[in-house]
């Protein structure tokens, strides 16, 4: 199956599992994962029917988005360097992973007027896994308070990498975590309309726990080489 019969399929099956779950699928956004991916891939998943693509890297996400059609929406989705964080305000239409002052400042002073204002989730890290990035989720209403300071900067929600695992009801059990995290939040800044969570191997849970972004690689471009 070539990238455009996989995306359609995978697609089609989120349509199916929002059906089925009583969720709208027109509320729920598949950003691509194309970290490694060629530019040829990218367009065939475009045209096939995802519009959102997720980058990890500055240096590999940059002649992408030089050579692609102006209709796609960018998403930065990897840990985020500060002396890169000014040419990352201006590539890109959203920033998922933000979880420090430092950084949203210079995205938010680097942010090209043009361009309106980044789209800004915080990335938080629910169990404190030391090997990822992300702020605790007691810290989210006083982070977004300083984030709605900065006039260059629309903060849109949560986004979440959980503690991977294949059991289905621990998969929702932690997404349910960071929905009640966010719908509390929401009471506070009513705004907030984000909530990016579940990947290839737990996308269903998140959709049964009210994700509205999920973040899909492999089950559309197979596996990374």
């Amino acid at each position: 199956m070539n990238i455009e019969e996989k995306t359609k399929s995978f697609l089609k099956e989120v349509n199916q599992f929002c059906s089925r779950s009583g969720r709208n699928p027109k509320n729920i956004i598949v950003v691509g994962a194309t970290k490694k991916q060629a530019v040829g891939s990218i367009k065939s998943a475009f045209i096939s029917g995802v519009k959102n693509f997720g980058e990890n890297f500055l240096q590999e996400a940059e002649p992408k988005i030089m050579k692609l059609d102006s209709g796609l929406s960018w998403h930065f989705i990897g840990s985020i360097q500060s002396r890169k964080a000014k040419k990352i305000s201006s590539l890109f239409h959203w920033v998922q992973t933000v979880d420090r002052l430092k950084v949203a400042k210079i995205l938010n002073e680097n942010r090209p007027k043009e361009c309106g204002k980044l789209n800004i989730c915080i990335q938080v890290n629910p169990e404190r896994e030391l090997n990822k990035s992300g702020i605790g989720l007691g810290e989210c209403e006083s982070f977004i308070a300083e984030l709605n300071s900065m006039e260059m900067l629309k903060v849109r929600g949560l986004m979440v990498i959980p503690r991977a695992t294949k059991d289905f009801e621990q998969q929702r059990r932690g997404f349910a975590k960071i929905r009640s995290c966010f719908n509390f939040l929401k009471t506070v800044y009513p705004d907030l309309d984000t909530l990016s969570m579940g990947m290839s191997g737990d996308y269903k849970a998140a959709i049964l726990e009210g994700t509205t972004m999920i973040r899909i690689g492999t089950n559309i471009f197979g596996e990374r080489k």
